[in-house]
């Protein structure tokens, strides 16, 4: 039966992707990457059941999990959609998200999102940017601070960066970067992972942009299914009604 091969192959990719993520991040207790672990055990939980009870792999019921399927292949489109670029010329704003700090060191994903951002600012000397990100556990400066200093080490005029060092979520970073802003009908460009830009948009027409522009960035490639699949929870939140 297709469960004796599907099962343990599936267990098996989870399990070894685990292992590369831990090993990437240099952490085997990293939140989200304990998923893998979980989801590879419960396929071997599943398989032993089956050998035991072989009547269950034929019961009617799983067929319902195409129900469950069908609900993560909409929102992994949705969000695929998102990572579309929309960038434009001489945007008046760019708004870059932030990301974890270690301390006071850029962590990759961050790293990403600026180096996409400091190319368009030099591309297009007219823009200012708005880094936002306050300072979270694990980081002795704001996540806002780490990122003007990079953007400055980049050679970017600090005259064109404005902090905004108080936001704790991607909502916050949102809601507190529009004081910056002559109004909310200002063109502004969102650079983010290319993982996290549809959510991001999301927020941000909630919070009252009117006129947005997506930036994506890339992420690591060996990450990019961990991401992937994790944003497919936060949207998931994001929809469900308050």
């Amino acid at each position: 039966m297709l469960w004796k091969i599907a099962l343990p192959a599936a267990g098996a990719v989870c399990l070894s992707y685990y292992g590369a993520v831990s090993i990437r991040l240099r952490r085997w207790n990293s939140t989200f990457a304990r998923f893998w672990l979980a989801a590879g055990l419960a396929c071997g939980a599943l398989w032993e059941l089956f050998q035991l009870r072989p009547e269950l792999a034929g019961s009617p019921l799983w067929k319902l999990l195409w129900i469950p399927a069908a609900v993560f292949a909409a929102v992994e489109i949705r969000i695929a959609a998102g990572m579309v670029s929309t960038e434009e010329k001489d945007i008046p704003y760019l708004i870059v998200l932030g990301a974890q700090v270690k301390g006071t060191k850029i962590t990759d994903s961050l790293r990403r999102r600026l180096k996409r951002s400091a190319a368009y600012l030099s591309e297009n000397p007219g823009t200012k940017v708005i880094v936002s990100g306050g300072q979270g556990p694990g980081e002795d400066i704001a996540e806002a601070e780490a990122m003007a200093d990079f953007l400055a080490d980049c050679g970017i005029k600090r005259s064109r960066i404005l902090l905004e060092d108080r936001s704790k979520s991607t909502e916050e970073n949102l809601r507190f970067s529009a004081a910056y802003l002559p109004d909310m009908t200002v063109k502004v460009g969102i650079v983010s992972n290319n993982f996290h830009m549809y959510r991001a948009c999301c927020y941000a027409g909630r919070t009252g942009y009117k006129n947005v522009c997506r930036i994506p960035s890339d992420c690591s490639p060996l990450l990019f299914a961990n991401y992937m699949v994790r944003e497919f929870f936060a949207v998931c939140r994001l929809w469900l009604p308050c």
